[in-house]
């Protein structure tokens, strides 16, 4: 198997919607004021997917589940995971593990991590590790307008027969 490292970023803005609930690593988040998205606006679980998808070279969220496909409108970041894993697994690829970071000022990570953790790796059947950061006040997330995410999956592809003379192994 061939180690690739893939790397995912994902910002939104809060909605304006009072109603809209907060989804942020694969839960709910009661109290905290929803993001604006076509999804759930997950951002942990779209870097987390962004950087499976570009590790395995399918590409990124939006050429997999963009928003002219009305089939993702509202889906949760944890289904928005399990395909992508799904989909990463039918080429032969396995998912090593995943590190990923929120960046904003709430909610506080702190106390849900284990649980969040938990449902992430659930999601794609492999090791995730979540934390999390404010940016002391600056831009967006710290200005509190929204929040980013940033992760780095590692995932491995099988090794394919190179379709050059001389025999050597390489990607395609």
């Amino acid at each position: 198997m061939n180690p690739q490292v893939g790397i995912g970023v994902d910002v939104h803005a809060f909605s304006d919607d009072p109603a809209r609930p907060l989804a942020i690593a694969g839960l709910t988040w009661p109290g905290e004021r929803g993001l604006a998205g076509h999804s759930d606006a997950d951002v942990v679980a779209h870097a987390m997917c962004d950087a499976l998808l570009t590790a395995s070279g399918l590409g990124d969220l939006g050429s997999q589940f963009g928003t002219d496909d009305p089939a993702w409108a509202g889906a949760s970041g944890g289904s928005l995971l399990a395909e992508t894993a799904k989909r990463l697994r039918a080429t032969g690829a396995q998912i090593g593990n995943v590190s990923v970071q929120l960046i904003g000022n709430k909610p506080k990570i702190g106390p849900r991590r284990d649980e969040a953790s938990r449902t992430l790796s659930e999601a794609i059947n492999a090791p995730v590790s979540l934390s999390a950061t404010t940016t002391d006040g600056l831009g967006l997330t710290g200005r509190g307008e929204g929040l980013a995410a940033i992760a780095t999956a590692l995932v491995y592809l099988p090794l394919r027969p190179n379709p050059n003379p001389g025999g050597t192994l390489r990607m395609v």
